[in-house]
């Protein structure tokens, strides 16, 4: 999505009180002993962390963390070199460990346009047209950039690897206004009426490609992207989204995906609808599906560039029972004070924990990991953003050095590192504020908390466990802090001494923390 308005937040209570989410847990003073060793409990931030708070989405199973792969695949993955850096840096065990890649299928675009100025996003089409038969045929090799970084991340991430494939617009010419950018209103369908199944049938056949030939199992489809808003217009400078009225018209797109990938062998793919922009517009494109959608449907998926509906759409997720997924988001907004290169870094950090108690995903997935490159010939005439100001906010959590075939990673990187690489797919996440989130595995007797400080200041916290059966005597602790030159990054610190009801500890100034507990069972 890519475009819009971000405040500079200070911190997450913000967001909270903008939202209106919210569990038991508070903040402030109190006097009562909190645990065996007797302390003043004034000013101290207790983080109550309760087994009733655990989420039931998805039957209460996380999973797990990604990015799309688009458009930053499409254009690093002519160099092997780099992506296989990708591979190891975002879904390796040495890096962030994520685990979900959603794959584009491109929509090409009429090749006698020249508008689309973004280096990486003219995602090409599979299909193209064959001046000889004068026909549009397949070209399996169309695709080679993203393909590439995808088949050595699906290696990296091993056994919990998820793909998604998904469609920010149709082939060029199965659209209204014969681009790939959007309609030419913007607001009004730009897939041809005639042209649904033809689409479906496209994104079916890409897939079963990538699932029987390349080995790559597809796990989902997602065939639109924020279809109901009006910012996908044509001759834009990237290839991003197709509108597609709610109703009968997106209900017509899933069914007939659902069709199309049934005919292809791959019934079990399941259906996601519809990538909305914010949660208002997916709970009303759910409440606008008709029954034949409702039957097909499998998760729904929401961005979060806009909190409003949040708590909407999760009450509804729960009432019906449908799996839910935060599958895209980010900006170039900065949180923390006077934090520099944290900044960055900590707006992600109280992102991602502010969408994981207000919406309670099953995964969460971020946008473009790498947003901006830096080559000093640029790409197929075009000329790349350059290097980000890392002490302020920017979008992407690493940027792409071309001419030295190197990824460059920063503070935020190693922040969501601190999410990612602890709290893993089947685990169970458990909702508490305060700018932390928790997370339980019942066969590891693990709990992890994830505890983000936006104070220019340490800041003493209470972490109280005493609704767990038991909990071990101590907690790891990993942290980042500070600057790429002299900061911490995922720095493994001494293990603190807890006692029977919970951790007792200073988080320092502007800094994201992870403990790690073992031990720990529940009633």
């Amino acid at each position: 999505m890519k475009r819009r308005y971000w405040a500079k937040i200070l911190c997450l209570g913000l967001v909270f009180s903008l939202v209106g989410c919210g569990t038991p847990g508070q903040t402030g003073k109190n006097t009562e002993t909190e645990s065996e060793t007797t302390r003043d409990m004034e000013n101290v931030v207790l983080v109550t962390v309760s087994p009733e708070n655990m989420s039931t989405t998805n039957g209460g199973k996380f999973q797990g963390w990604g990015t799309s792969l688009c458009w930053w695949a499409n254009r690093m993955g002519y160099s092997d070199e780099l992506a296989q850096q990708a591979a190891d840096l975002f879904y390796g065990d040495e890096g962030l460990r994520f685990n979900i890649m959603r794959y584009n299928i491109g929509g090409g675009d009429d090749p006698t346009h020249d508008h689309i100025t973004r280096t990486d996003s003219e995602v090409p089409g599979w299909l193209v047209f064959n001046e000889t038969t004068g026909q549009f045929e397949y070209d399996y090799t169309a695709d080679h950039n993203q393909l590439n970084v995808m088949e050595r991340a699906v290696k990296a991430a091993g056994k919990d690897a998820y793909v998604e494939v998904f469609s920010n617009s149709p082939p060029y010419f199965m659209t209204v206004s014969g681009c790939s950018s959007g309609s030419v209103g913007a607001y009004s369908n730009n897939l041809r009426d005639d042209q649904v199944e033809a689409f479906a049938e496209y994104l079916a056949h890409v897939a079963a490609y990538i699932n029987n030939e390349l080995g790559i199992k597809v796990s989902s489809v997602s065939p639109m992207n924020e279809p109901s808003t009006g910012y996908w217009g044509a001759f834009s400078p990237k290839q991003e989204g197709c509108h597609v009225d709610r109703g009968e018209a997106q209900s017509a797109i899933l069914v007939a995906t659902a069709n199309a990938f049934k005919n292809v062998g791959l019934e079990s793919v399941e259906i996601v609808g519809s990538d909305e922009t914010e949660p208002k517009d997916a709970f009303r494109a759910y409440e606008a599906y008709t029954e034949e959608a409702l039957a097909v449907l499998d998760r729904v998926s929401t961005h979060t560039y806009s909190k409003t509906g949040i708590k909407t759409l999760a009450r509804m997720a729960k009432e019906n029972g449908f799996n839910l997924w935060m599958s895209e988001v980010d900006g170039d907004g900065i949180a923390g004070t006077d934090a520099g290169e944290m900044g960055a870094a900590l707006f992600i950090a109280t992102y991602i924990i502010d969408d994981t108690l207000c919406l309670s995903p099953s995964a969460w997935v971020m946008w473009q990991v790498a947003d901006n490159h830096i080559s000093s010939e640029g790409y197929n005439g075009k000329q790349d953003f350059g290097m980000v100001d890392l002490n302020k906010g920017y979008w992407g959590a690493t940027v792409v050095d071309h001419d030295n075939q190197k990824i460059i990673v920063t503070q935020k990187y190693y922040a969501i590192g601190q999410f990612t690489r602890y709290i893993r797919p089947g685990d169970t996440l458990i909702h508490i504020d305060n700018n932390a989130m928790a997370a339980y595995n019942s066969e590891k007797q693990q709990l992890v908390i994830v505890a983000v400080n936006c104070e220019g200041s340490d800041v003493e916290h209470f972490f109280d466990l005493s609704q767990f059966k038991t909990i071990g005597k101590t907690a790891q602790q990993i942290r980042t802090s500070g600057s790429l030159a002299d900061g911490e990054h995922w720095t493994q610190l001494e293990d603190i001494k807890m006692d029977k009801t919970g951790l007792f500890t200073s988080l320092k100034a502007n800094s994201v923390t992870t403990f790690i507990i073992e031990g720990v069972t529940l009633e």
